[in-house]
């Protein structure tokens, strides 16, 4: 995959509950470098259970073995996701531990052409993870293990599953997508080495050129950027350049790397009000992009039937495999990042000029990949981001695709 990092991987390991690791490693484009986790748990019947591997370098595979040596081996591996950058590392993780039973979601696709599971780079031991824990022999997983499967068809040749993972010694939920949370504190992982902080300070910039001092809150607004540009991609808080402007600026010797490219301006008052409301100062929310998929699990139900199973379980913690880990979350709370689909509709928290972009793509690029939804197409809160300017400039004469996008298309 053509994604960060591109030589060098670094872990790190975090306990986040009583017996529960995780894991963390970065992905992104662009240097929008986001966490990706692995979790680990120690299972009272003895040996470890990983949800969600990430790739075993030999420094994962370092900091996991003081975890075997404690508490024995690998006995079980999850792959709860379709989604490639999930799965492209799960053959190699189940590969460096052939003994232990490897289970892998029961929709993989690719695309454009349906291959076998063999072709994905799984393991010809893999097995399908059932549904549901329910009526399983009581001895599935040690016994301290419920699971439900969270499957949604969006669209044609696609699917998205998620696998609620509830282990009940430890009252932690493990997720892979569905939720998520973050803060204004970059994740540990972020700052955890010289290379990933240059990311951080590469989207503190003002200018193209800008040496930004590395300071906590040039860190802080490197990430609000980085955290605005993985869920918008265009936020309502920018203008981007899709011309020849910011491409002649390029200086091959800027230290930040990728030559100071900087095809966005923010807007300093918009891009605080913009991130406060997705934030919400950690409150659980969703990927637009994944709200834009469970919205096509709502006609059926099966979106409503697994938020009710998840509900019924006593967890205190959520953790998920992207942002901020752990997040304090019981059953009571859990539901309200899905009250879309019992309301009827599609609003979100977050200023509708973020969603913007993705409420035209539903609507355009990505109508051939998703279905219709009665519940109409992602709307927020209208919180004067854009001040009337328009969203995307290019070189004079050319209206690229974009170009007439407004700022609150509703």
């Amino acid at each position: 995959l053509p994604v960060a990092p591109y030589s060098r991987r670094k872990t790190i390991r975090r306990e986040v509950g009583p017996g529960v690791w995780a894991f963390d490693q970065l992905i992104g484009i662009y240097y929008v470098h986001v966490p990706i986790r692995m979790t680990v748990v120690k299972m009272e019947s003895g040996g470890l259970l990983v949800y969600a591997p990430v790739a075993p370098t030999k420094e994962c595979l370092s900091l996991l073995q003081p975890l075997i040596d404690a508490h024995g081996p690998v006995k079980t591996i999850i792959l709860p996701s379709v989604a490639v950058e999930h799965k492209v590392n799960a053959g190699p993780f189940a590969r460096a531990f052939p003994a232990a039973d490897f289970y892998a979601v029961d929709q993989q696709y690719s695309f454009p052409l349906p291959l076998p599971a063999v072709f994905l780079g799984l393991p010809s031991w893999t097995k399908p993870l059932p549904r549901s824990s329910e009526g399983l022999d009581a001895t599935w997983l040690g016994g301290e293990f419920e699971h439900a499967v969270l499957t949604v068809k969006p669209g044609p040749g696609s699917y998205f599953q998620d696998v609620a993972l509830y282990h009940r010694p430890s009252k932690t939920l493990l997720l892979c997508d569905a939720v998520l949370s973050v803060t204004e504190e970059p994740p540990p992982i972020l700052t955890s080495d010289p290379e990933y902080v240059r990311a951080l300070l590469f989207h503190a910039r003002d200018d193209p050129l800008e040496l930004v001092a590395d300071t906590a809150a040039n860190r802080r607004k490197g990430w609000r950027r980085i955290v605005l540009l993985f869920n918008f991609f265009i936020p309502g808080a920018t203008q981007a350049d899709i011309g020849l402007k910011p491409l002649l600026a390029l200086d091959p010797t800027f230290e930040l790397g990728w030559g100071g490219w900087q095809p966005f301006t923010w807007r300093a008052a918009s891009e605080e009000a913009s991130f406060a409301r997705y934030s919400a100062n950690g409150r659980p929310t969703l990927l637009p992009i994944i709200q834009i998929i469970l919205n096509r699990g709502v006609a059926d139900g099966s979106l409503r039937r697994w938020v009710s199973t998840v509900q019924r379980w006593d967890f205190e913690r959520v953790v998920p495999a992207h942002l901020d880990a752990p997040i304090a979350l019981g059953p009571a709370q859990f539901a309200e990042p899905f009250d879309f689909a019992r309301d009827g509709g599609n609003e979100v928290r977050f200023c509708d000029e973020d969603v913007a972009l993705l409420r035209e793509a539903e609507k355009g690029p990505l109508s051939f990949s998703v279905g219709t939804t009665a519940l109409g197409p992602l709307t927020g809160a209208e919180c004067a981001l854009g001040n009337s300017n328009p969203r995307i400039v290019s070189a004079p004469g050319w209206t690229p695709l974009t170009g007439g996008l407004k700022w609150t298309p509703k």
